[in-house]
């Protein structure tokens, strides 16, 4: 065999030879367009959702007072089963005692002006900024309650349950009312009440039922 061919034979195997074959991509161009699934939103259903209050005289002996508020809207974001976001809406016009009244001598006060003043701020919100969780259920929120126009943050423990579609979250929050400029009846700013003082504290109990 000439040195010429022999020669020719080896550049042919040679370029024949590529190396081991390398895996391709198999990855459909439909998969690879999809993005990943962000918050989901819960609207609250303001048919099951409902605010409880209750204050109460500074003496116990005295008495105190409970009743409902209704929610008109609001909707609550989740991420990975935990709450990251919301804003609920609370109609003001809906305030009843415990015994769903809402024409008698103690609702009528408190929408006036010496309370809550619902004829010019006939809706109260509450707005989340922050979300800390212990677990999945038990988490604390943080965030803007706005009463009579006044903004102030609060911050509460709560319990979410998701089940399906469904959301329900349940808290508690108790407030100083002053800081909303509701002083009716404060020892702190009237000196001559005597045991007709009623508490700066009300305590809002929470329902709600949200649906995706």
């Amino acid at each position: 065999m000439s040195l010429p061919f022999f020669i020719l034979i080896i550049a042919s195997l040679f370029l024949a030879y590529r190396g081991p074959e390398t895996k391709k991509n198999h990855t459909s161009a439909g998969f690879a367009s999809l993005k990943p699934i962000g918050n989901e939103k819960y609207a609250i259903d303001n048919k099951e959702s409902v605010v409880e209050w209750n204050c109460s005289m500074v003496f116990a002996d005295k008495g105190g007072h409970t009743g409902y508020i209704s929610i008109s809207k609001g909707e609550l974001m989740i991420e990975k089963r935990q709450l990251v976001s919301g804003k609920v809406e609370i109609d003001m016009n809906t305030m009843t005692d415990e015994f769903h009244g809402s024409n008698n001598n103690l609702i009528n006060h408190l929408k006036e002006a010496d309370f809550f003043d619902v004829k010019k701020f006939p809706i109260a919100t509450f707005a989340v900024t922050n979300v800390s969780s212990g677990d999945e259920e038990n988490i604390k929120i943080t965030g803007n309650l706005t009463i009579k126009g006044i903004t102030n943050s609060v911050t509460f423990p709560a319990k979410i349950k998701l089940k399906g579609r469904i959301l329900n979250a349940d808290g508690e929050v108790t407030i100083d009312r002053t800081q909303w400029d509701i002083r009716y009846g404060s020892g702190r700013f009237f000196d001559d009440l005597a045991d007709h003082a009623i508490s700066d504290s009300i305590q809002f109990n929470l329902k709600i039922v949200a649906r995706k």
